[in-house]
């Protein structure tokens, strides 16, 4: 099957933010991305909601449902009491566990299985009960150690961090290093039975690379790089760039 890609409204509503006033719709650009192509709607609620805001969120979940049932909604953040209520309460398909503090900027590194294992393994069961599958922020850095101590949570997928790669835009070489660290990471998780999503500073042009060495790569999830396209491209025929560079064949 070919990579799926799920689109980061996080850049959209923090441009909406910069201002007391709707636009640009966050949901307006969530079904426009949809109906082009896109599998689905990722966003990231940080504490102090500088980009997606909680009221946001049952505003996409009744745009997916009513409009595009068959697409998934993929909330996104560290999981204090308050995230994990905010999920439980607007039941994404997928929930991504990510280890940033909440001053960060972005999500800059994956979960340390070694120092996180029992709190992991206990927010992912709570997760699972609640019907929501669990994806755990990764290093792609070959660690087949990490790896099985992520496999031990129970979650279903591990998203490999990317923004090493994505750094390499102007350094074909190291990019070619990074892609194989990332794609090893890949194998080792897919032989533990776990399947792999990825994200972070990916572009139409480094998509490609990584979906050939990662063949069964099941979901992207990218922001930055897609709403930039979109102000040249618009958002809908960025998202089909995509989608292509993910090796789906669109129209």
């Amino acid at each position: 099957m070919p990579t799926t890609l799920s689109v980061n409204l996080n850049a959209i509503a923090m441009l909406r933010n910069r201002r007391d006033l709707p636009w640009p719709d966050v949901a307006h650009f969530g079904r426009i991305a949809l109906a082009a192509g896109a599998s689905g709607l990722t966003v990231h609620p940080r504490p102090d909601q500088r980009h997606i805001r909680f009221s946001d969120l049952p505003v996409l979940r009744a745009l997916i449902d009513d409009e595009f049932p068959k697409a998934e909604f993929n909330i996104e953040g560290y999981p204090s009491e308050d995230f994990l209520l905010l999920c439980e309460e607007t039941q994404p398909e997928q929930v991504t566990l990510v280890p940033d503090e909440p001053s960060q900027a972005t999500s800059d590194h994956g979960w340390d299985f070694r120092k996180h294992a029992s709190f992991l393994k206990e927010t992912v069961a709570r997760l699972n009960g609640g019907g929501m599958r669990v994806s755990l922020f990764a290093d792609g850095d070959g660690d087949e150690a990490a790896v099985q101590l992520a496999a031990e949570t129970r979650a279903a997928r591990i998203e490999l961090y990317t923004g090493p790669y994505g750094g390499c835009f102007d350094n074909p070489e190291a990019a070619d290093v990074w892609v194989e660290k990332l794609g090893v990471t890949a194998d080792h998780a897919k032989a533990l039975g776990l399947e792999v999503n990825a994200g972070h500073d990916l572009t139409v042009a480094n998509l490609p690379a990584l979906v050939k060495r990662i063949p069964y790569l099941a979901e992207v999830s990218i922001g930055h790089g897609l709403t930039a396209d979109a102000m040249e491209y618009g958002m809908a025929e960025t998202v089909r760039r995509f989608c292509r560079a993910c090796g789906q064949t669109i129209s």
